[in-house]
């Protein structure tokens, strides 16, 4: 599915309403197969998608958690996260379009660093609440029980961090520490402006 400002992460949700004919025989598609399918985000001046470069290459694949369809044809669902996929060609575009993609392995490298940026994206999330931005109920108490820098790295991002290009280039940091420094600095940033 190419969206113009949707970047799905791992270890998130994103709500999707799914109302154009491709993208319902797509859905159909994926219901009765392994109910997962792959977000892109549209690059900036992109029209219309005519070629896999039109989007950006790292894209999110998700699961089906819930849908719902309505009586005139559309339908509400919840995409869970997965994996990071790169987008390598069409192997289909007709009814809808089909991707040869690569699984993207994440890379911790040095994890004393990782565990000391995850701490510093755990205060910047803290700094935001306490100057007054409306966060999901309950998401400082989870992000609290999150260990792991790579989960705590994508939870963040998608709670947190709402420009897609800024989105994009998070989830295309498949090296934990990077993502973590470049999610400080968009942190940063937001706490900056209030």
């Amino acid at each position: 599915m190419a969206l113009s400002s949707a970047v799905l992460f791992p270890h998130s949700l994103l709500p999707l309403h799914i109302f154009e004919p491709t993208y319902r025989e797509m859905l159909a598609h994926s219901l009765d197969g392994d109910r997962m399918f792959s977000v892109g985000l549209i690059k900036p001046g992109v029209s219309e998608v005519s070629q896999v470069d039109d989007l950006y290459s790292v894209s999110g694949v998700g699961l089906i958690r819930a849908c719902v369809g309505n009586e005139n044809g559309t339908a509400n669902l919840v995409l869970q996260g997965l994996a990071r996929v790169r987008l390598l060609e069409w192997i289909q575009e007709q009814p809808f379009r089909i991707a040869r993609i690569e699984l993207l392995r994440n890379n911790l490298g040095n994890p004393i660093e990782a565990d000391a940026l995850s701490a510093k994206v755990k205060e910047f999330c803290a700094r935001i609440e306490q100057i007054g931005i409306p966060l999901p109920p309950s998401l400082m108490e989870h992000l609290r029980q999150i260990d792991s820098p790579d989960i705590l790295s994508d939870v963040v991002a998608a709670a947190f961090v709402a420009e897609p290009i800024q989105r994009q280039q998070l989830l295309e940091a498949c090296e934990i520490c990077e993502r973590l420094r470049l999610l400080i600095q968009f942190l940063r940033s937001q706490t900056l402006q209030k």
